[in-house]
């Protein structure tokens, strides 16, 4: 169904015609402590994500115990869009296609951050100021870099009258930022700052390496971990390589269009109109466009479930994680997004009974990418997930499926999945009135 209130990607009767994966680079569930019947949940649980018609492509990588139990991908990296002539060439996504991160990208850079405080390069109680002479004025003179990472700096939203081309201008977008009157003194209120954090940190690593956050990163964690993209933008020969983001779902209308324009600075449709423009991939913006595999994400918070080692290769300290998994403010609304947060410098933490990672995740810690990507680490469970999406919508039939897909990961990789009365009491009775409850949303 594609109508003006309402957008989907084609859906073929075979799915089997969109799915990549090499049977080789997945571990045995049993090696990995898991059931066959729980990993082949949660891999139907991406599936019914995809019949929705809400993601053109999903990617999805499942490390338990460090060891790969599900490496796929479903769908088409571009061709298959709602607004796609139905005349085009249709490119299938893989597992080695690059998709931009979007607001996941924070969860790196703020761990950039992280290492130059391990290398003695900044302190994150440091004022800003000190290392952005500019920045310290109208009322920011004590806002820190901690404050900046766990969304508490006072300036998580753009100037009304912005210029949406500053986007492109880094320079520009932080003499912008040092010029504006903050919302709230530093450290007073959280409010997640979806853009504009993310350019003071880049401004800070090129302040004091003498290298832009593209290049440091490259050096400190791209290259050392051998990953192929996992950087802010992309090199011109592999542009092409990417996959395309699309608008799907309804419309987002107000007043969530209102929170929306609030926190992105702009509206929906026109964010991932801008995300596959060529300035966008070329570009740098610490915040929002970070390339990478959903295997490569996973793989870096696998790192960090290993307390900073990955492969016999050691990129942070174990104290340097420990300090950006703590939790700086207890859950409480966050008043850009309006839905209760909880927060490290730099991580979006889960919760109890209910959280982003799914059930009883209070332990869990990642980050979320424009509402439909997901990545994270939970150490309870010994699990690292990467979640990649291409189709961004707010609302629809894909959020039933989508809590399944969390809860089953959830439940599946505990200790004992498989031989607790509870699980057997969820996966009997909620999740197949889960999936009822989609069915009659996808006929309204």
């Amino acid at each position: 169904m594609n109508t003006f209130f309402y957008k989907t990607h084609t859906i073929p009767e075979d799915l089997s015609s969109v799915i990549t994966f090499d049977p080789t680079e997945e571990t045995p569930p049993k090696q990995a402590g898991m059931s066959i019947e729980g990993v082949q949940a949660i891999w139907d649980s991406v599936l019914d994500m995809y019949r929705t018609g809400i993601f053109p492509g999903i990617s999805l990588c499942l490390r338990r115990r460090g060891k790969i139990v599900l490496k796929r991908a479903i769908g088409h990296a571009r061709g298959n869009g709602p607004d796609d002539p139905k005349v085009c060439e249709k490119i299938l996504l893989t597992p080695d296609t690059p998709i931009c991160q979007f607001s996941a990208s924070k969860a790196v850079t703020a761990m950039i951050a992280h290492l130059l405080v391990e290398r003695g390069a900044i302190n994150l109680t440091d004022p800003i100021s000190y290392y952005i002479p500019g920045f310290g004025f109208y009322g920011k003179e004590n806002t820190t870099i901690y404050h900046i990472l766990s969304h508490h700096g006072g300036i998580p939203t753009l100037p009304a009258n912005a210029d949406p081309e500053l986007l492109f201008d880094s320079e520009g977008f932080v003499r912008m930022l040092c010029d504006k009157k903050p919302d709230a003194p530093g450290g007073r209120r959280m409010a997640y700052h979806a853009i504009t954090g993310g350019f003071i940190i880049g401004e800070i690593v090129q302040r004091v390496t003498g290298m832009n956050v593209r290049e440091f990163l490259r050096e400190t964690i791209q290259r050392p971990l051998g990953f192929k993209y996992f950087n802010f933008g992309m090199d011109e020969e592999d542009m092409p390589k990417v996959a395309m983001n699309y608008s799907t779902g309804f419309p987002v209308v107000f007043p969530l269009s209102v929170v929306v324009k609030r926190a992105l600075g702009a509206s929906w449709n026109d964010v991932v109109r801008i995300s596959n423009d060529p300035r966008f991939l070329k570009t740098i913006i610490p915040a929002a466009n970070l390339y990478a595999t959903a295997d490569e994400m996973c793989q870096f918070f696998q790192l960090m479930l290993n307390e900073g080692k990955l492969n016999g290769v050691r990129i942070f300290e174990p104290l340097t994680i420990r300090r950006a998994i703590m939790e700086s403010d207890s859950m409480k609304l966050d008043t850009t997004m309006m839905v209760p947060m909880r927060y490290s410098a730099g991580m979006m933490l889960g919760s109890s009974p209910i959280g982003m990672y799914g059930p009883f995740t209070n332990k869990a810690f990642g980050h979320l990418g424009f509402i439909n990507i997901f990545c994270w680490a939970d150490p309870e469970r010994d699990l690292s997930c990467a979640l990649m999406t291409t189709g961004k919508s707010l609302i629809g039939p894909h959020l039933l499926s989508l809590s399944r897909f969390l809860s089953h990961t959830s439940w599946y990789c505990r200790e004992g999945a498989g031989t607790n009365e509870m699980t057997d009491v969820w996966c009997s009775y909620v999740m197949p009135l889960s999936k009822i409850l989609q069915s009659v949303f996808m006929t309204l």
